[in-house]
């Protein structure tokens, strides 16, 4: 999918690179699915956007089901995107953000084409915990699949495999794939941010908006409202941290992709007294610039995940300027250093992130050092416009071995 109104990480990456490519005189058209949208064709600074109807192929789906897959994805299937795309013209290269049946659309639209295709991996593909994984597949478990026969003709198990690239955002996803795929051009590409919004947001703005005063404290988190992102640890270790600072405020922001998970949150909220001291802002679309002040205007970033392939809001924070804290896991050590350009915390230890919360209200020299350490290391490194750059490299790279 590819929703203003359900954006996370992937659809960033997808949305700035298209962007920044077509900045540099590449076009990219995205497509997709119409979950959360309409069909057809939508222009975004520049970026075409086709969505096309798709289908869930389980036998027996719930409308409950229905409904979780598409906030938390699923593997749907949708012929007139893969029609769309055989008819396309003048394709250099496919790049496919998804794997199983869409993934498998684009392989074979590709091989049909005699042209290459990459695939990126945003997290979870090798590594998602179990656990999570259990979580995911709960829609249909237990329910028959008459999609696998379109599975197979599309060659969707061997997405990865026929891949003239895989790209893995993470770096722990990138040193499992290059195992588990050893004959492979596997790229590690980190995700991107854009300095100049971040850095030159209005945080007096949010807070007018949203009626902070001026001596009001912000500690905050954006992120999906999801069991992975466990903002239920981040109000639990704020309600032992609220009561040595009582001037500071949590504020929550983020789409809804597990309405259980959301109401179980707002009930932990109200269970702790923390009503008055709590704000919950079901997402802001991406180019709302009150997203961005929200950030300018927060004294800190809170990023407890228990599973996190990447973690692009940190580099969000960072380029805002505000100190983070953030969970151990996932793609995030691979990016950031403790104590160097964050405070990291082990995932689901609340004792230890209230901790860390204490640090960081009490000194301003921490969060002054930590900030600008972190502001440098975006800058220099994290640029979309430097992003684009690498995928543009391994284009090139592939469409001059696709020639020999």
């Amino acid at each position: 999918r590819f929703s203003f109104q359900k954006w996370g990480g992937t659809e960033s990456v997808v949305f700035n690179l298209a962007r920044e490519l077509e900045h540099g005189g590449v076009k990219s058209r995205i497509y997709c699915t119409d979950m959360l949208s309409a069909p057809g064709v939508e222009n975004h600074e520049f970026v075409e956007v086709h969505r096309f109807r798709y289908l869930f192929p389980w036998v027996g789906l719930s409308k409950a089901a229905r409904e979780q897959l598409i906030l938390k994805g699923g593997s749907p299937l949708s012929l007139g995107l893969f029609f769309a795309l055989l008819r396309e013209k003048k394709t250099s290269l496919i790049h496919t953000h998804v794997q199983h049946r869409l993934g498998g659309m684009a392989r074979t639209a590709a091989r049909l084409k005699g042209i290459p295709y990459v695939v990126s991996l945003h997290g979870g593909h090798y590594t998602l915990p179990t656990e999570q994984k259990e979580k995911m597949i709960e829609p249909f478990r237990g329910k028959m699949e008459w999609g696998k026969l379109f599975g197979a003709l599309l060659g969707a198990r061997r997405v990865l495999a026929d891949a003239d690239a895989i790209i893995c955002v993470g770096k722990s996803e990138y040193d499992e794939v290059k195992l588990r795929h050893p004959d492979e051009a596997v790229f590690h590409v980190p995700n991107g941010v854009d300095i100049e919004r971040f850095s030159g947001a209005d945080g007096d703005a949010f807070r007018r908006a949203h009626g902070f005063g001026p001596t009001e404290k912000i500690v905050l988190c954006v992120s999906r409202i999801d069991y992975q992102k466990n903002q239920l640890g981040l109000v639990r270790a704020f309600a032992a941290f609220s009561e040595r600072h009582p001037d500071h405020r949590l504020v929550l922001i983020g789409p809804v992709t597990v309405e259980s998970y959301r109401d179980e949150l707002l009930a932990e909220i109200e269970r702790r007294g923390l009503g008055s001291r709590t704000t919950l802002l079901e997402g802001l679309r991406p180019e709302d610039p009150l997203l961005a002040g929200a950030y300018r205007a927060a004294e800190m970033f809170v990023l407890p995940s228990v599973h996190e392939p990447f973690g692009i809001v940190v580099l969000e924070a960072w380029a805002a300027g505000v100190p983070v804290i953030a969970s151990r896991v996932g793609g995030i050590p691979g990016f950031a250093t403790d104590r160097e350009n964050l405070l990291m915390i082990e995932p689901g230890n609340d004792d230890e992130l209230a901790e860390r919360m204490d640090e960081l209200a009490g000194s301003a020299a921490t969060r002054a050092e930590l900030s600008r350490k972190a502001f440098g290391e975006a800058a220099a490194h994290y640029d979309w416009a430097k992003i684009a750059d690498r995928y543009l490299e391994i284009y090139e790279l592939v469409l001059k071995n696709d020639e020999r």
